[in-house]
């Protein structure tokens, strides 16, 4: 599957509704606008109705579009309580970040009252479109959690696991990096890559396949698995990178960008619904595509 088809296969869905705290961000419009030429989903925009209606005419959308509902909210505070308590009460499905402090938006998704928590660690599910590879392939996590231990790892796999056959892969394969392929006491990531293998193979995490610790090379190269001697369902063709801290992931995620050229769309798993949390320096582009892997992964 490619990121066009993703976005095929989110037109083709149920009408979804998408909460914006804070949409008066040119990127974000922008990619508002996309997404209503092509039937994404309806979109309630929260925030400076002034600058909201200003940027819309900017972009050539009428205001009074059926799939457009502006509510007006003073600062990006106001604007992050509104959008995720549209969310928690059913008025949309997914809750997406506009001009608005990372900091500011999870501090009302952890709101107590009216947050989006579940128990569950939320974690970011991140999919890559690289040139030269034939398939997505998903990396996580790059940008929530910091260095989870064992328990966090089994979330934030099983976030990943659920995004991923939300979009049609049943049995998604998950790598577990780590920098060399055989467990090391003295590296705790092959240790935990370890622990996560033997979870799978007695059920304690489902619907997927683990294997590991895989070097990086290992886990996306028929190729390389084999000059190396290893004999797994998951080494050459993974599904999932999983990452043992966010410095790897980070790392990863905009090496895929700078360097491979790969085009991504991210969302943050783990919460009662999809969020769409994009940096200042993502693209239209890449905000498109993350609106269409939330829309795709509402439950």
């Amino acid at each position: 599957m490619k990121l066009e088809e993703l976005i095929t296969k989110a037109t083709q869905l149920t009408s979804k509704v998408v909460a914006i705290a804070a949409a008066e961000d040119e990127e974000v419009i922008e990619a508002v606008s996309h997404a209503l030429n092509k039937q994404l989903a309806s979109f309630i925009l929260f925030g400076n109705e002034d600058k909201i209606i200003a940027l819309l005419k900017e972009h050539n959308i009428d205001p009074s579009h059926q799939a457009l509902d502006i509510v007006a909210a003073e600062g990006a505070k106001k604007a992050s309580e509104l959008a995720v308590k549209a969310v928690s009460s059913g008025k949309a499905d997914v809750l997406m970040k506009g001009n608005v402090p990372t900091a500011a938006i999870l501090k009302e998704v952890l709101n107590k009252e009216y947050g989006l928590r579940t128990g569950n660690v939320l974690s970011h599910v991140a999919a890559f479109e690289v040139p030269g590879y034939d398939q997505l392939i998903f990396v996580t996590d790059a940008a929530m959690n910091v260095d989870p231990d064992l328990n966090q790892k089994v979330q934030i796999v099983q976030n990943s696991v659920q995004v991923a056959r939300a979009l049609g892969i049943d049995q998604p394969k998950v790598a577990p990096l780590a920098a060399v392929e055989v467990v090391n006491p003295a590296m705790q990531a092959t240790v935990d890559a370890a622990l996560l293998t033997q979870m799978n193979n007695r059920g304690q995490i489902k619907n997927c396949i683990v294997d590991g610790p895989l070097a990086l090379d290992n886990a996306i190269s028929a190729l390389a698995a084999e000059h190396k001697g290893i004999k797994s369902e998951v080494a050459g063709q993974a599904d999932i990178l999983f990452v043992p801290t966010i410095e790897v992931g980070n790392v990863l995620y905009k090496s895929l960008i700078y360097f491979a050229k790969a085009k991504v769309g991210a969302i943050i798993a783990g919460a009662k619904a999809p969020i769409v949390l994009t940096s200042r320096a993502d693209s239209a582009e890449s905000k498109l595509n993350s609106l269409a892997l939330a829309v795709c992964s509402v439950k």
